[in-house]
């Protein structure tokens, strides 16, 4: 019996990803909304209680509004959005942090797919706080590479029209407030005892991300050089298919730089540890739409769904 699918957002870059990955395969309907009708609650509602499991690709206010028409107690939620990342009741969509994380998804009816910088980061300091390598009054900072593709429909238009404005050629910093809305899911999930300083980049490029994190070896628990955080890593990530620890000193292959758009495409994630005896830095390559969005979230379908994780993906 196939599981009956809702996308309610379907036309959305991460919407329509999760839509392409599904094509081929055979355990699953779609449920398709009328162009006409795909903001109309009422026909939403309807799909969303005749769905086994709906995805939600729709802005915060939107998702919660959704949930609120679930009448059927047996609809599970996937929300790719912000609204539910460290709400009670969700489980945070990111199984390879621990096998808790991992059964809540399997369990749960409500899971929240992490953002694609939180995915980044997250990734490098929840197994460091774990493993008491990081203290968690670190003071973290961390700078996100992303292709223009993170920020939706509308910014791709700006960087896809034919007469854009020449300051998108180059990098651009934001979120200069200190105001990033990942960042209450960085500090949450990690059990860091206050945000991140984070400076998010977007840059000329459809899709991919770098996330680094550099870290003073003085400041950590312990002895620890760049060798020592790489053999961590590859031990707590050995057995996820998802997540490739890179082999030390391989960005010496691209002569030492980490391209954002080298992962484009792809659903899963590299982790390179380079540096020094005095400061190591980690960093982490996916693509913002693979295992920043759509990926994982279809990675969270399969584990709901007791199939091989990676089924449908592109890894």
């Amino acid at each position: 019996m196939k599981t009956k699918i809702f996308i309610d957002g379907s036309e959305g870059t991460t919407g329509l990803r999760i839509f392409e990955r599904f094509s081929e395969r055979d355990d699953i309907e779609l449920l398709k909304i009328s162009s006409e009708l795909r903001k109309d609650p009422d026909e939403i509602k309807k799909f969303i209680n005749a769905s086994d499991i709906t995805f939600l690709c729709l802005p915060d206010q939107a998702a919660r509004e959704a949930v609120a028409m679930v009448e059927n107690d047996n609809v599970k939620i996937i929300d790719t959005s912000t609204a539910h990342r460290t709400e009670e009741g969700w489980a945070y969509g990111y199984p390879e942090l621990s096998a808790k994380h991992r059964d809540a998804i399997k369990n749960g009816k409500r899971v929240a797919v992490p953002g694609c910088h939180a995915t980044g980061f997250i990734t490098i300091v929840y197994p460091l706080i774990a493993g008491n390598i990081l203290p968690s009054d670190y003071p973290v900072a961390s700078f996100s590479l992303t292709g223009y593709s993170g920020g939706g429909k509308k910014m791709i238009e700006e960087y896809e029209s034919d007469d854009r404005d020449i300051l998108l050629d180059s990098p651009r910093e934001y979120g200069l407030g200190q105001t990033h809305k990942h960042l209450k899911e960085m500090k949450k999930i990690t059990g860091l005892d206050r945000e991140p300083l984070f400076s998010p980049i977007v840059s000329d490029y459809y899709s991919g991300m770098v996330v680094s994190i550099p870290f003073y070896a003085d400041m950590l628990n312990g002895k620890h050089t760049p060798e020592s955080v790489h053999k961590y890593f590859e031990e707590y990530f050995a057995d996820e298919k998802f997540i490739k620890v890179m082999p030390f000193g391989a960005e010496a292959e691209d002569r030492g730089f980490l391209a954002g758009n080298g992962c484009s495409g792809w659903d899963g994630m590299e982790i390179y540890v380079s540096g020094n005896e005095d400061r190591i830095l980690v960093s982490t390559r996916f693509d913002n739409l693979g295992k920043g969005a759509s990926g994982a979230a279809i990675q969270c379908l399969n584990i709901m769904l007791g199939c091989d994780e990676a089924k449908g993906l592109n890894l």
